[in-house]
């Protein structure tokens, strides 16, 4: 699929600009492939082939871009890993994976199994040099026949449990996603911005349609507000593409009226939580009508959206209809379809569904039945068609776009010195949609933890975004009459 999508590309906009990274480096499609293949060479000889499990441990970068294509030439596949990760959550990730090959920036010490290879990337300002150590010319790769049910991409998420699951997808699937996106058009693009990580499926699963569109992305070494609005408004950007926390923080930019953003033509937001106050106000700073999108690692990125021309309920009271292609039921616990305006589990199918979790076949088969994804997300379905959101089957919460689950960070931080027991809720923030809150029954009562305590004590296990931004001491935890701890009461000490 990848490749055959870069040749057409190649074949009709060859000189195009295709990434331009926060240095002003410019790789086009034609140097894209080139490039691409030459990796795909030295792969080759590395002894990869079809089958192969490569772990990018990268940021978001050109050699990115370039590792993956380069593996689909040869049939491997490609997982990303988050390089937010710290060293136990990557080497969590490696274990699933059990990878023939992991590229990474930085060296890092892993518990290696098998016969897998490491090699180091080292950056390049130019496109000349761009993994010149990894790269073999004057050596042609055998095109592979075309094969829908080829395994191309592993994007990771995380199970209920807060262990990470890495949802596979092949060609049939990746296809599946571009029809979707493009409707079989191609080229005519623009410009656009890359606005989350590569490992994530936003990319892993839509290279193919981001390649078939023509378009040029800029890439940003960091993600900031200041900086996205520049490119919008330099380089006349149609579409602001973005999890909600982002527009949030655009708001916050100082002089806004500097910016011309007539351009925009649509906001289209995912990933978490996005208010009415917020789509309202992000609505009147471009002058666009806003689409907000549900789906879910599992579902290929795909899933369910608030239409641009929707009125005001819709487009800010529900997350839509299913997308063309997309089917979606409202069902109970025992998998049975619920009364329309009744609360109940997302079920989703479509050809975008991942093909399962990559090595657990055990959550596999809890999580498809029947061809239908169980989203673990609950909501109920109005007379309209539009879909509500209300709540989640199990305790994660969603930051700025990234899941969050309290037993993972309640498991490395009731290990502090201070704490005696702790649960994590989340709270609802206006900038990154919820933030978790740390209720803890300290050791001591006069001498409690503090919160930057805390922070600073997870920092070694935990990513960023899954460390709590608020505390709250308590003399004891709520339990049920189970004896176990009432996270429904909890909810009350948030604040």
């Amino acid at each position: 699929m990848l490749p055959e999508v870069l040749r057409k590309t190649v074949k009709n906009f060859g000189s195009s600009s295709a990434y331009v990274s926060a240095k002003g480096q410019i790789v086009t499609y034609q140097t894209l492939d080139q490039i691409s293949e030459e990796i795909a060479a030295w792969m080759q000889t590395q002894g990869l082939g079809e089958g192969s499990v490569i772990a990018l441990c990268l940021p978001s970068s050109t050699e990115y871009i370039l590792s993956y294509l380069a593996a689909a030439k040869l049939g491997a596949i490609t997982a990303g890993v988050n390089p937010r990760f710290t060293d136990s959550e990557r080497q969590e990730v490696l274990k699933i994976l059990k990878p023939d090959l992991v590229l990474s920036n930085h060296d890092f010490v892993w518990e290696t199994q098998g016969n897998a290879q490491f090699e180091l990337v080292e950056a390049s300002d130019s496109t000349e040099n761009l993994m010149r150590e990894n790269r073999l010319k004057n050596l042609t790769i055998e095109e592979l026949p075309q094969n829908p049910d080829r395994a191309v991409c592993i994007c990771f998420t995380s199970g209920s449990t807060g262990s990470p699951k890495g949802a596979w997808f092949t060609n049939r699937q990746l296809k599946a996603i571009s029809d979707m996106d493009t409707g079989g058009a191609w080229g005519g693009a623009g410009h656009r911005y890359a606005s989350t990580e590569f490992a994530h499926v936003g990319v892993m699963t839509k290279l193919p349609w981001l390649l078939a569109s023509a378009g040029t992305t800029h890439l940003l070494d960091r993600w900031k507000a200041e900086s996205v609005l520049k490119l919008i408004n330099d380089y006349r950007i149609s579409s602001v593409s973005a999890i909600a926390p982002q527009v949030a923080l655009m708001l916050q930019v100082n002089d806004l009226d500097r910016f011309d953003f007539s351009c925009v033509k649509a906001i289209v937001t995912g990933g978490a939580l996005a208010s009415p106050e917020l789509v309202e106000a992000g609505r009147e700073l471009f002058g666009a009508p806003w689409s907000i999108r549900y789906s879910s690692t599992e579902s290929g990125g795909v899933g369910l959206g608030t239409a641009l021309d929707a009125d005001d309920e819709e487009a800010l009271h529900t997350v839509g209809r299913p997308r063309s292609g997309v089917a979606a039921m409202i069902r109970d616990e025992e998998g049975q379809p619920v009364a329309r305006g009744d609360v109940g589990e997302i079920w989703l199918r479509s050809e975008a569904v991942m093909s399962g979790y990559w090595n657990d076949p055990v959550a596999t088969d809890k999580s498809i039945v029947n061809g239908w994804l169980r989203t673990g997300d609950l909501a109920f379905e109005d007379d309209t068609g539009c879909f509500h959101l209300a709540g989640r089957t199990s305790e994660m919460y969603i930051r700025g776009g990234y899941n969050v689950f309290p037993l993972e960070v309640e498991t490395v931080l009731s290990s502090h010195e201070q704490v005696a027991e702790i649960a994590v809720v989340p709270r609802k923030d206006k900038i990154m949609g919820e933030i978790g809150v740390a209720v803890v029954v300290p050791t001591d009562l006069e001498h409690p933890p503090t919160l930057d305590s805390l922070r600073n004590y997870s920092r070694r296990r935990l990513a960023s975004y899954k460390i709590p931004e608020a505390i709250r001491i308590l003399q004891k935890l709520p339990r049920n009459t189970s004896d176990k701890i009432d996270r429904l009461e909890l909810r009350g000490y948030e604040n």
